[in-house]
């Protein structure tokens, strides 16, 4: 299966990651979002980025210009018609996922391979809003995406072995390491980070340690890069807490409860650094 044009839905932070590692290894794509001003706040971003890369002589102008030039605007989801790939990076909810599933498999020709961000949502029930079951597959790729090397790459319960090896080999002319993983709530990275991030917040939440330290224990202690709860404000608490909540549900293990502290900022609209305040402050 030949990949050349590819759309990716979803603008924030994770699809215009995706969108820039698919322009930089020299596919045409579009960056699909449901208003323009979304889309174009997206690509200011990968702009941005590739302006950082040529500041710091990683990157010349001329290429720079060149990446940009296969990035195209969508507003559209009709504009898929034309792709080989469809890569959605749409908010965590099953629900949005399913119904952009089921449109895009109505849209796009049926050789149309469609791949999902999901980073904890059954593959297999976001493949069955299809009639191409066998073509629809995982891509879990890290934040920040052109930074990080991971792919997860999850086959669902009827995922063909040529569309899981043509997506493999696309992962790798991204210059990105995939891995296979099966078809469990959470996979691998989330299932066995996110219940970790939980229990920092339950540290906390007990008053065994302030935030401060509990991070400084899992930095100095363990040789994190960044502290559990520190983390928790870059990923945002409301996805954490609905990664928990598919954790829970999904395994029926009270050890996946999400902590009542982490609920409760959520509810206050503490986010994290996206909202200013999460565990930390970052207004200012």
């Amino acid at each position: 299966m030949s990949i050349q044009n590819v759309m990716v839905i979803g603008a924030g932070q994770m699809g215009s990651g995706i969108a820039q590692v698919c322009a930089m290894a020299g596919y045409n794509v579009l960056v699909n979002d449901l208003k323009e001003e979304f889309v174009l706040k997206g690509l200011a971003s990968i702009e941005k980025n590739l302006q950082r890369q040529v500041d710091k002589q990683k990157l010349t102008a001329d290429q720079k210009q060149e990446i940009l030039s296969r990035l195209k605007p969508s507003a559209d989801l009709q504009d898929a018609a034309g792709t080989d790939l469809v890569i959605e990076a749409a908010v965590e909810n099953m629900a949005i996922k399913t119904d952009i599933f089921a449109k895009l498999d109505k849209i796009t020709p049926e050789t149309t391979i469609l791949a999902t961000n999901t980073s904890s949502l059954p593959i297999t029930e976001i493949a069955a809003a299809t009639n191409r079951p066998e073509k629809v597959i995982g891509m879990h790729f890290m934040n920040p995406v052109p930074v990080m090397k991971l792919v997860e790459i999850i086959r669902g319960l009827a995922t063909a072995d040529e569309v899981y090896q043509s997506i493999e080999d696309m992962t790798k002319t991204l210059n990105k390491i995939p891995v296979e993983v099966n078809d469990f709530p959470g996979f691998v990275s989330n299932r066995i980070l996110m219940p970790m991030i939980n229990e920092a917040i339950y540290t906390l939440y007990e008053g065994v340690a302030e935030k401060e330290a509990i991070d400084e224990v899992m930095k100095l202690g363990m040789n994190h890069p960044m502290g559990p709860l520190t983390l928790a404000d870059f990923i945002g608490l409301d996805t954490c807490l609905y990664i928990m909540e598919t954790l829970h549900e999904g395994f029926g293990d009270d050890k996946y409860r999400p902590c009542p502290l982490l609920r409760k900022y959520v509810k206050a609209g503490w986010l994290g650094r996206k909202t200013g305040r999460g565990f930390y402050s970052y207004e200012g």
